[in-house]
């Protein structure tokens, strides 16, 4: 399978998600590749349109590997690893500084959207490893949404299977073996500018949803 872009790939994940139409919802967007893809889906079914503004915290001197999730409004550290508090606190601090400077940059003076008791519909233009994904579910679920959904156009099977444990529910339309990588599988994988996203942005917050 391979997509025309971003927004051919939104439409065709939209039909998958039809179910939620009427449901009382929210779309979380990775930025930046994940935003086109949310933008077209918070019309679609008329739901607000945030940024997931989380990151991972990495394991000292192994980045890669990752010992929690760090948001806007919360973390969560996996306990077992033995990790000094005074590299969590640091990192932690680090994080949040640099997500919530992306996040006034992308959002204004406009505070993340609350996801309780809501349907939380988690997109991006592809899932690799889902490392990230992972640790940002098991923050999400401090906020006591309804149900948390991750849905993409296309995701490694290993990502796949671990995200299914985690989500209430995943949808991908293309599970690929072997996985090359996201931008294989689009004609047109062109990046994503901090200038497209806040217009995405402005355009959906200034108009009605479809």
């Amino acid at each position: 399978m391979l997509f025309l872009n971003r927004y051919d790939a939104a439409m065709k994940l939209a039909q998958l998600l039809e179910k939620y139409k009427n449901e009382e919802g929210v779309i979380l967007a990775v930025p930046r590749g994940g935003v086109p893809i949310g933008y077209y889906l918070a019309k679609h079914l008329g739901f607000p349109l945030d940024l997931l503004m989380t990151k991972k915290i990495g394991y000292p001197g192994n980045e890669e590997f990752a010992i929690g999730a760090v948001g806007l409004e919360g973390s969560i550290i996996e306990n077992k690893y033995n990790i000094p508090q005074y590299y969590i606190e640091r990192e932690v601090n680090r994080i949040r500084k640099s997500l919530a400077e992306r996040y006034k940059r992308f959002m204004g003076g406009k505070g993340p959207l609350d996801i309780k008791n809501k349907i939380v519909i988690i997109v991006d233009d592809g899932i690799a490893t889902g490392k990230t994904i992972l640790v940002t579910l098991k923050l999400l679920r401090a906020g006591n949404p309804k149900k948390l959904v991750v849905a993409v156009p296309v995701s490694s099977v290993e990502a796949a299977t671990r995200i299914s444990e985690e989500a209430d529910e995943f949808i991908s339309l293309y599970t690929p073996e072997p996985f090359y990588g996201v931008g294989g599988f689009y004609k047109d994988f062109s990046q994503i500018s901090d200038e497209e996203v806040m217009l995405l942005l402005k355009e959906l917050n200034g108009g009605k949803a479809a």
